[in-house]
């Protein structure tokens, strides 16, 4: 994922993650031809690389080619639950936690990263925390470790698992726990990134959502079709009225 965390305005960053997502678009082309430009059902490419590198470089050039390298920062959704068998299997090769915390090091060491969604799998609340402790300065991102459930929060807490809360209303199933899990993670200091879901419709309330909870993060999929876009849209429309500012501190 790329992150604009620092443009000066929502309708700026927007804008630099669309120019991104086009340069991106040529680069694949030119290097692997029409069928890596397919989207996913979030809206980004889905092209076969061999590597989760090789996927690193493609966006930070495209970054770097947009002029964007001095604002825009770079994200991963890891969801090392999906590559996890006893061993997580990765590139080719199968890690033990260790193993895998020494690439994260690795990737953290070589592009300008700002978050790290669930690096471990979805019960390794020990491996998470020894992450947190060696990268702080990184925000490590709770999904399928927390499932914005209270006591998962609490037991993650405790644990010093993470420092920040994926937000999914409808993964814990109504609003008013959403908004307890919200602030329950505030609570423990962590940052909260309000998150789309992968089957979504045009509905925008998670960028509303974002706003009144005043969180400064939405995780919305790319620049692509309407129910993505829906939410930018929002957010642009919010903006223009004045009653919300872009967090142009959220991340130093």
């Amino acid at each position: 994922m790329v992150a604009p965390v620092k443009a000066k305005s929502f309708s700026e960053g927007i804008r630099m993650v669309s120019e991104v997502y086009h340069e991106l678009r040529g680069l694949l082309l030119t290097s692997h031809g029409k069928s890596a430009v397919n989207v996913g059902d979030e809206g980004g490419f889905a092209p076969q690389l061999a590597t989760t590198e090789e996927a690193l470089v493609l966006i930070t050039d495209a970054i770097d080619k947009a002029g964007h390298g001095k604002v825009m920062r770079v994200a991963i959704d890891a969801a090392a639950s999906e590559f996890f068998h006893g061993t997580y299997r990765i590139d080719g090769k199968e890690l033990t936690a260790a193993d895998l915390l020494v690439h994260y090091e690795d990737i953290l060491d070589d592009y300008p990263m700002v978050s790290v969604e669930d690096p471990f799998e979805q019960d390794a609340f020990e491996d998470f925390a020894k992450m947190t402790s060696a990268f702080g300065c990184t925000q490590i991102v709770g999904d399928d470790l927390l499932c914005t459930n209270p006591a998962r929060i609490r037991i993650a807490a405790e644990k010093k698992s993470c420092n920040a809360l994926l937000l999914k209303v409808n993964q814990i199933g109504t609003l008013s726990e959403a908004i307890a899990s919200a602030k329950l993670a505030e609570g423990h200091g962590w940052k909260v990134m309000v998150s789309h879901r992968s089957g979504e419709t045009e509905d925008t309330f998670i960028a509303d959502l974002a706003v009144a909870l005043g969180c400064g993060q939405l995780k919305s999929g790319a620049p692509c079709r309407g129910e993505r876009t829906a939410k930018f849209n929002q957010l642009l429309r919010i903006e223009e009225s004045r009653k919300a500012r872009y967090p142009t501190s959220l991340f130093s």
